[in-house]
């Protein structure tokens, strides 16, 4: 029998080494355990893509790689997330998703995506290269209460600024947040964005806590 802790290593570096079947057999055994899924999740699975994110900017992990952890991970997620408690008024919340125009770079935008999907978040990926005006059109369709934009080059970063004003004039309940390499805490205060995230693991507690903002000013 393995232990509680075992497990969670299990599960964080079956994702970090790409062994699929191992982190099922792992998130199996969890759920036979009746361990908290949602432990198994964010300290197991979610900590080993964190890792492979920090390997991927540092060019040890490559695409392919990468790919392969998020097999491995969402493997797992398979079979814990069906025994997560839907949360009571909780955090059940929508996110849209995107590279901004001009930009084919997906994989930081990816690895946030899973993020949202493993916190339990309904996320609307557009992919990449994706039109300004989709970003509110998705959000206007979905009534999504996040809105996160990626750009990897300062000639892209560039639309995102368009966007917010876009979106805050339709609809300024919308928090928006800014992630990729040239994006800084600065630029997104400049751009008029909610949120930045400088990592994809960050990205969810950033995107709580902007959803919070939001809930105590419409309060006001």
């Amino acid at each position: 029998m393995a232990t509680k802790e075992e497990l969670i290593e299990q599960l964080k570096n079956g994702v970090i080494e790409y062994q699929e079947d191992e982190v099922k057999e792992a998130a199996q055994a969890w759920v036979d355990d009746k361990l908290e899924a949602l432990e198994g999740i964010m300290d197991g699975l979610a900590a080993g893509m964190e890792v492979v994110g920090e390997m991927y900017d540092r060019n040890e992990y490559f695409v392919p790689e990468v790919l392969m952890c998020a097999d491995a991970l969402y493997g797992g997620l398979a079979i814990l997330r069906p025994h997560v408690p839907k949360q009571e008024g909780g955090l059940n919340a929508q996110v849209v998703i995107g590279s901004i125009q001009g930009d084919v770079h997906d994989i930081g935008k990816n690895l946030v995506k899973m993020m949202f999907d493993v916190a339990g978040w309904d996320v609307h990926d557009l992919g990449r290269d994706v039109p300004l005006e989709n970003f509110v059109e998705e959000q206007l369709r979905t009534d999504s209460e996040v809105v996160a934009m990626s750009a990897m080059m300062t000639t892209t970063m560039l639309g995102m600024k368009k966007v917010i004003a876009m979106i805050k004039e339709k609809n300024p309940n919308v928090a928006i947040m800014l992630g990729g390499a040239p994006v800084t805490k600065d630029v997104a205060n400049l751009f008029g964005a909610d949120g930045y995230a400088e990592s994809a693991g960050n990205a969810v507690s950033e995107g709580i806590k902007m959803i919070g903002r939001l809930r105590e000013m419409q309060k006001k």
